[in-house]
């Protein structure tokens, strides 16, 4: 099966997360991709070896590319990389603001000289303003767009549990990235992109940041709802914890009265309305938790599915191992196959089948070769 974006080649001077979850997105839908690594590789290599001696975040990013070591320092390795370039379709970078156009490999030039190759630059603040220069990792671009400060409970800010900020960088330059290669295809020309992490991620906080401007700043509840009640998580009998959505006044009066077994509860006004509800939040949360607390958790979701009342289990990791719903893919790395969670889509019914992760420099003499390197 022939993938959209064969024939394309892909190179990218890339770190981390951002750049890598692009190209992996670009690779997975057939792009050839060449990474373009230091010496001592992608520091992403070395975040953990918990894979088998791999690193979680580089087996996840990495998949499908051939990795090429280059020291971009000297003239030979510069040479090798403007030859690869002037056979791209597509540059990808996420050094710091600058350091590529030091080395000569400056956007406003490179569009000049290749008027076809899509240019892509993930940065942490964007190339200009008065945050360009500093430092930009995924916790800090929380914290700074103030993600951080609607996550988490009443007690303290938190850092989402996985690299959100990242993530969304790397897609929004994917869709940027596909957008381009369209316009191309009716125009001829590339295309110059830039992407912030602090831009992907205020993009994100568009409704809290509207709500704030609007009079009412969001409040850290952890896992309840500012608007809504109950919409919450609540322990069983056995210790287990279920959160439940309840959208409209006739989801509450099932609730009540099947659920939780409280006939005058489902007709009492002083909860007959969401309004009236969040007015009482204290004590329409506390009748659920005491309904709930006298049931074991299957028996629990077995009638909440029944009365199709919307609910998810808390599951920690151990449960989502295991998930009835969790579609896994098999990819080589060097160290042996990695057995990790699917790509959402899936295309005619089938999944597809992705490139293995490289070893540091394995392609190194292959595209060196190939592109007239030493």
């Amino acid at each position: 099966m022939s993938l959209p974006l064969e024939g394309l080649l892909v190179v990218s001077v890339e770190q981390a997360v951002a750049a890598p979850h692009c190209t992996c997105k670009l690779a997975d839908a057939g792009a050839r991709v060449i990474k373009v690594e230091r010496p001592e590789g992608d520091f992403a290599r070395r975040y953990d070896a918990l894979v088998h001696g791999e690193s979680a975040y580089f087996v996840w990013l990495n998949r499908g590319k051939q990795s090429v070591v280059l020291d971009l320092a000297r003239p030979d390795d510069k040479a090798l990389l403007e030859a690869m370039l002037a056979k791209a379709d597509v540059f990808v970078q996420n050094l710091k603001p600058g350091a590529l156009a030091k080395l000569g490999f400056a956007f406003e030039r490179l569009r000049k000289t290749y008027p076809r190759l899509i240019c892509c630059s993930i940065s942490g603040y964007g190339e200009s303003g008065p945050y360009a220069q500093r430092k930009a990792y995924d916790m800090l671009i929380q914290a700074e767009s103030g993600l951080s400060s609607i996550t988490g409970g009443p007690e303290a800010p938190a850092r989402a549990g996985v690299s959100v900020v990242d993530i969304a960088a790397g897609m929004n330059a994917y869709e940027a990235i596909l957008e381009a290669l369209i316009a191309r295809g009716r125009s001829g020309e590339g295309a110059a992109i830039a992407i912030s992490m602090f831009d992907a991620m205020a993009d994100w906080m568009s409704v809290p940041l509207l709500q704030h401007e609007g009079g009412d700043t969001p409040k850290r509840i952890g896992l309840a709802h500012t608007s809504i009640s109950p919409y919450g998580a609540f322990k069983t009998r056995d210790g287990g914890d279920v959160l439940i959505s309840i959208q409209n006044d006739r989801e509450w009066r099932i609730l009540a009265e099947h659920v939780m077994g409280d006939r005058a509860l489902a007709t009492d006004p002083n909860f007959a309305t969401n309004v009236e509800r969040v007015k009482r939040r204290p004590e329409t949360d506390g009748r659920v938790a005491t309904a709930f607390a006298k049931m074991d958790i299957e028996p629990l979701c077995a009638l909440l599915e029944r009365y199709d009342i919307a609910f998810g289990r808390i599951n920690g990791l151990d449960l989502l191992a295991r998930h009835p719903h969790l579609r896994r893919t098999t990819v080589d790395s060097p160290t042996g196959p990695v057995h990790m969670p699917a790509p959402s889509a899936i295309h005619d019914g089938k999944t597809r089948r992705y490139g293995a992760v490289p070893a540091l420099g394995q392609h190194s003499a292959q595209i060196r070769k190939e592109f007239g390197g030493k």
